[in-house]
């Protein structure tokens, strides 16, 4: 389904920047074509459904953290 949203475009140091004004999204590019296209392909990426992801393993380590708590 096509709709159409508004974007806030604005320069900055590493090219531009471009805001979703709908919704919170926020993406960049070294030019405002291209902040607009990767502020596009966000926004797409956004209203994707969920995906389930296996569970992580979660491990136990010992580390010695007495070097970083005296310095």
């Amino acid at each position: 389904m096509l709709k159409i949203f508004h974007a806030s475009l604005y320069r900055d140091r590493n090219g531009y920047s471009a805001q979703c004004l709908e919704i919170d999204v926020v993406s960049q590019g070294a030019t405002k074509e291209a902040a607009l296209a990767n502020l596009k392909e966000a926004v797409e990426l956004y209203f994707e459904p969920p995906q389930a992801h296996p569970l992580p393993e979660i491990y136990t380590f010992e580390a010695n953290s007495s070097a970083a708590i005296n310095s």
